[in-house]
This record gives structure tokens, C-alpha cells and sequence, in this order.
């Protein structure tokens, strides 16, 4: 546990320093594992003029991510038969029965539109943000009348309070009761979540968390929506605690395993919702000149936000702002570690301090990811490939090889690559500097090494029939360097760590390689990574062309040379930092 005290720590001192200089009255945060509030901290009070300090039972309002609420009852009626995702949502709420796209052949609008915010329906903050008491029949009236699209449904994310408050009639409707006694009957109580609520009556006073907007300096007190027709995207009131047990409901949902089913929905369910459906474009954020680029892509899932981290993986969660409060959750799902965030000032930055919060736990490591394993009949298959590559057997290989394998290549040509490069390196080993790589559980690259530099690239990839078989494979030799290549290659590595980077003096060059570009280069190099450390070759011929790949912290670079035919005048050089790679997580 030590190592997960110091991260909560850290974490703790994160927190300390971007509230700073921020005008916030209240803030609680968690942090969860699965599906355990392992720490808990409260800053401030949640009623300004009292001595009231929030913890983990403090309840605050939500704001949208109530719509994790919303989608997963929605869910649990298409589960009961009661509904399917695709159904026109006119079906179950006659209001809609006139409503039309903004296009001729804009298709009918979908429950599964409205859950993934592709209904078309234009983005609607901060004026959703004042619907939230709107009287039911006002409602009604709302919906029968003209709505405004700013997409055709079904071609683009637009985030839509509306839509989401079309959900919560559509739960009312089909389920036969109001909307937050069917989230209450098939979620809050089944969870144990007792202090999650829609009604602020239902609070006790001493734990119901107020909320303001610094105006003029000096904090004003907003006043809280009553319950109403837009409650289904954003009127939950709940604490840090109950939030825990939320996060965990769906941390559980991973791995895929056969164990009996907990909660109420399935495991498949609730992985189905942290799924992205309607998918936005990478975002690219550089937080300084001298650091990696923060690289995120991702989509709306069921109720949620689905972001891939280049560093992290993949992040589920939501945020929520209203009038005098501002909250966030967030989750590793490969992990199981979980943060929320909750505040009491109009749209509190909770989002950034959530982030913050996740990337110190995460960065530490002391909740392990799972890692992507490999299937059994990967391994069986990897095995079989380097006793064929170490000795060919054609029995070996005819019960290894999909049929592709001959026609692709025939199998008399791979007998005599093999052979070639037995010749060329002799006896192989794994190679400790190359880890192995997969993209799913039925493949491999992984590279093996010989006792003079050179090494061999291979990769395999199985079948999808029964039992599956090796379909692709594939091997590349990368022979050792040459002298000539390694002095260059030092040479280089060492200006670029030296205290004048620049392109050595010493090396013979040709007339076609531009020294000055080299010269810019090495410096951008320099400045932005080194030191760095030569490492092992992984593509030429180790004659008059070799790429090495560069190492510097976090960072990894790949450095080709490439010589003229007598082998010793430099005619090209280049230096390209490698894309990163996103963590191999399992499921």
C-alpha cells in the first residue's frame, strides 16, 4: 500500500496547487478503486459563512452526469425487451410524431440518436442548463413544436441537453411510473446508492451542499432548480461516496469473464455503454514547447465520454455544470482506478482538476493496468514459428500455416528465407532491447538477437477459424552494422548530448546532404531530448544503410544512415522522433 499512499499524496498536492487563486466556496474529491473509495478529501465549505467542510457524504448536484443515469435505465428496459435502441423515438413519445430533420432524406430520428448525441438536435448549453425545472406540460408543448438541428441526424456529435430529457419521457412512458422512481427502482437502491437523489427535499440539510457564482467579489448563492421535465440530464443530487459505487458498477464490467453476474445490468451492458458510438476528431493539446504533445480521440458512448489517451489508454467518464455547481468523474477501466470531483460554484473547473488528479495516479503507477495477454493459441503459435525458424520442418509447418500461407508466399521460398538468415545470424535469442508488441490477442512482433548486433524482426497474426492458425507471418533480417555505420552513428549521438550541438566536423559528407537542415535539426533534437543513448538497429542491410532507434527520457527516435558504395561517405542522414505508441490494455 505504500505505493499507493504516496501517489494519494502527490495527488493530494496536485490538488492544493490548482486551487490557487480559484474563487471556489467547496470542493470534495475520491478516488476509487475497484470500485473502493480508497481516499477521500474535502476543501473549503459547502455553505458559505459556515463552518462546513465537505467529505465524502456532502451532497452536491451533478449537473449532466445524471445522463449515466438516464442511459443505463434505458439500457436496462432494451434488456427487458421493453424497447430497441433503434425504434423511432415518435413511438414512445407521441409529442415527437411531427418531427422532422433538418434535410428531405434526413432519417428518423432513434433512442440510439438521442444515447450517442447524433440526433442532429443543436447544442443547447448553457439554455438546457435552465431547463431543468421545466413543468411537464411545458415540456409537451415544447416538443410538439419546431426544434432546431444543426446536423442532419445520425452524421455528427452535437451534445444535446434536450435530447437527453426526450430519454427521461421516454423512460416515464415506457416503464409506466415518473422517470425518477424508475431510476431509483432499477439503480440507486439495487446499488446501495442512499444518498443519490432528485429531489432536494429528500437531502438532510447539514450534508446538502449550496451552491454560488463569485460575483463583485463576493460569493451569491444560486438558487437550485426544483425537479422538472429536463431532470433526466441533469437533476441528480449524490455524494463522493454513492459516486464511488457508480464508478465501480462499471470498472466491474471489466475483464469479460465467466464469473455469475453482480448489479442490475449485465457486464455486457455496461461495457456496451463505455463503447464510443458517435466519434469526434483528435484533439492535439501542447502544454509547452519542451514536452510530448497530449494527443486525445474519442466518442460518446451510452451516457458517457470515451476518450483514448496516447499515454493512458482509454478514459471513461462524464462532466456536469449547472448554475452554482460543477462536478467530474472519470475512470481507467483497464485498471479499475477512478476519480471524482465535485464543487459547489457555477460550472466549477472540476473537469482540468479531475484530469490532473487521474494523471498524477496514473504517471506513479500504483494501480497497475491490465496488460493485453496473449491467447493461448498465440503462444502455442509463437513457439511453433521459432522452432520452425531455428530447424524447418515441413510437418510443422503444414499443421501451423493457414491455407493463405502457401499462396500468399509459397512455402519453398520461406523454407529458403529461413535458411538465409539462419546462415546470416546464426543462433538466435530473445532480444532484451525490442519488447514484444501486440494489437490483439491473436498477434505478435516481437524480435530475437544474434551475438554480433544484427537482429530479426518477426510477427505473426492467427486465423479466425477453429482452432486458428498462423496467417500472416512474417520476417525481416537487420544485420549488424557495419564500422563505418557505428562511428557515424556515435559521432552523431554524441554531438547531439555535447555542449554545441551540431553535425560533427570529422564526419565525411556528401555534396547532396544539407548541413545547415542537419545542423537545425540536431539542435530541436538536442534541446528538446537529449541526453540520448545509441540503441540497437532495427532496419538496413548493415552496409551502407542503418536505422538505430535513439532513446531520451519518454521519448524514442529513430536515427538512419545511409553510406556511399564504398562505405564510408555519409549520403544522407535523417532524424524523426517516433509516434507514440497507446498502451496495450487489456480488456
Amino acid at each position: 500500500m505504500t505505493a499507493l499512499a504516496d501517489a494519494l499524496r502527490a495527488a493530494d498536492a496536485v490538488a492544493d496547487a490548482f486551487l490557487v487563486g480559484k474563487h471556489v466556496p467547496g470542493l470534495a474529491y475520491g478516488v476509487i478503486v475497484d470500485g473502493e473509495l480508497v481516499h477521500s478529501r474535502g476543501i473549503g465549505t459547502i455553505r458559505v459563512g459556515e463552518d462546513a467542510p465537505p467529505d465524502a457524504d456532502s451532497v452536491f448536484r451533478i449537473a449532466s452526469m445524471t445522463k449515466s443515469f438516464t442511459a443505463a435505465t434505458v439500457i436496462s428496459l432494451r434488456d427487458e425487451g421493453r424497447l430497441a435502441l433503434d425504434d423511432p423515438i415518435a413511438r414512445y413519445v407521441p409529442e415527437l410524431a411531427e418531427l422532422r430533420g433538418p434535410t428531405r432524406d434526413s432519417p428518423v430520428i432513434t433512442i440510439r440518436h438521442l444515447l450517442t448525441m447524433a440526433s442532429g438536435l443543436a447544442t443547447d448549453d448553457p439554455w438546457g442548463d435552465r431547463q431543468q425545472g421545466l413543468d411537464l406540460a411545458a415540456f409537451s408543448d415544447l416538443l410538439r413544436g419546431d426544434l432546431t438541428f444543426a446536423w442532419t441526424p445520425g452524421t455528427r456529435f452535437e451534445y444535446s441537453n434536450l435530447g437527453y430529457g426526450i430519454l427521461g419521457r421516454l423512460i416515464t412512458n415506457v416503464a409506466g411510473a415518473e422517470y425518477r422512481e424508475v431510476v431509483r427502482q432499477r439503480l440507486l437502491d439495487p446499488l446501495g446508492m442512499r444518498a443519490t437523489t432528485y429531489l432536494q427535499s429528500e437531502v438532510p440539510a447539514d450534508r446538502l451542499a449550496h451552491g454560488y457564482v463569485w460575483r463583485d467579489d463576493a460569493f451569491v448563492e444560486e438558487p437550485m432548480d426544483p425537479y422538472g421535465a429536463l431532470a433526466s440530464m441533469g437533476g441528480v443530487f449524490t455524494s463522493i461516496r454513492d459516486l464511488a459505487r457508480w464508478i465501480g458498477f462499471f470498472t466491474d464490467a471489466y475483464p469479460p469473464r465467466d464469473g455469475r453476474e453482480q448489479g442490475p445490468l449485465s457486464r455486457a451492458s455496461r461495457r456496451e455503454m463505455q463503447q464510443a458510438a458517435a466519434a469526434w476528431g483528435p484533439s492535439v493539446t501542447m502544454p509547452n514547447l519542451d514536452v510530448e504533445p497530449e494527443i486525445v480521440a474519442g466518442g460518446y458512448g451510452f451516457g458517457l465520454f470515451v476518450e483514448d489517451h496516447i499515454r493512458w489508454g482509454r478514459i471513461v467518464g462524464h462532466s456536469g455544470g449547472y448554475p452554482g455547481f460543477g462536478s467530474n468523474m472519470r475512470w481507467q477501466p483497464a485498471s479499475g482506478l477512478g476519480v471524482a470531483v465535485v464543487a459547489n460554484h457555477r460550472y466549477a473547473p472540476s473537469s482540468p482538476l479531475a484530469r490532473d488528479l487521474m494523471a498524477s495516479l496514473l504517471a506513479a503507477g500504483a494501480v497497475p493496468a491490465r496488460r493485453m495477454r496473449p491467447s493461448t493459441a498465440l503462444i502455442r503459435g509463437r513457439e511453433a514459428i521459432e522452432r520452425l525458424m531455428a530447424a524447418w520442418d515441413d510437418g510443422l509447418a503444414a499443421s501451423i500455416f493457414a491455407m493463405n500461407v502457401d499462396l500468399d508466399e509459397p512455402l519453398d521460398r520461406r523454407r529458403a528465407e529461413l535458411e538465409r538468415i539462419r546462415a546470416a545470424h546464426a543462433a538466435l535469442h530473445p532480444d532484451p532491447d525490442l519488447p514484444e508488441q501486440s494489437e490483439t490477442p491473436l498477434h505478435a512482433e516481437w524480435w530475437l538477437a544474434d551475438d554480433h548486433g544484427g537482429r530479426v524482426r518477426v510477427e505473426i497474426l492467427l486465423s479466425p477459424e477453429g482452432p486458428p492458425r498462423v496467417q500472416t507471418f512474417r520476417v525481416t533480417s537487420v544485420p549488424a552494422p557495419s564500422e563505418s555505420l557505428r562511428a557515424s552513428a556515435a559521432a552523431l549521438v554524441a554531438a547531439i548530448n555535447g555542449r554545441h550541438p551540431a553535425m560533427p566536423t570529422n564526419l565525411d559528407i556528401g555534396p547532396d546532404v544539407d548541413r545547415p537542415a542537419l545542423d537545425r535539426i540536431i539542435g530541436i533534437v538536442a534541446a528538446r531530448h537529449a541526453p540520448l543513448t545509441l540503441g540497437p538497429a532495427t532496419a538496413g542491410d548493415g552496409t551502407s544503410t542503418t536505422t538505430w532507434r535513439l532513446r531520451g527520457n519518454g521519448v524514442e527516435l529513430d536515427l538512419a544512415l545511409t553510406l556511399d558504395a564504398d562505405g564510408e561517405r555519409l549520403t544522407a542522414a535523417r532524424i524523426a522522433q517516433r509516434p507514440p505508441i497507446s498502451p496495450s490494455h487489456g480488456d
